[in-house]
């Protein structure tokens, strides 16, 4: 398995992935599916696009980051996403590509990572927490979908002082 920077051919894959997620699943609150063109714009746009490929040269997950809100007081703190395809969880996909985008965060200058995890997410919340997130609020009955209310849950995991970093 290797880790490295989305292309824009990635998007089909990425789209693969992402939408039965999104369609089929409480993982993600939206019910809106990606488009290609969504994709390959946010492979360009964010400061953090990855994708696990398999031997097979087959894309099995991706993990990306951007500013968790925007101006620059929220320039140092970044929300990530990590989705796998069905077939490499429980292979160390997932550990790979968050150590990879958390190394990569720590070299630009980022104090904190944050995931924002559906609460009906066990195995998301199982994973954060064995990656050293820690839970650090819980609202409850902000997502709707499939007809009922659902909680988030958001993780932090502090990576150090930033101030040190370059603006």
């Amino acid at each position: 398995m290797i880790i490295r920077p989305a292309r824009k051919e990635d998007a089909t894959a990425v789209l693969a992935i992402q939408n039965p997620i999104i369609r089929d699943t409480a993982v993600t609150f939206t019910s809106l599916e990606k488009t290609e063109a969504e994709i390959v714009a946010a492979i360009a746009a964010a400061p953090c696009f990855l994708v696990a490929e398999d031997d097979a040269g087959r894309v099995a997950g991706f993990v990306s980051y951007d500013q968790f809100r925007k101006g620059p007081g929220y320039a140092r703190t970044m929300e990530h996403s990590i989705v796998l395809a069905p077939d490499a969880r429980g292979q160390g996909t997932g550990r790979l590509l968050i150590e990879a985008a958390l190394d990569r965060a720590r070299r630009t200058g980022v104090g904190s990572m944050w995931a924002g995890v559906s609460g009906e997410n066990a195995a998301g919340l199982a994973f954060h927490a064995r990656a050293g997130f820690e839970e650090v609020a819980r609202l409850p009955s902000v997502g709707f979908k499939f007809g009922r209310w659902m909680d988030l849950i958001l993780m932090r995991k502090w990576l150090g002082d930033a101030g040190d970093a370059s603006d």
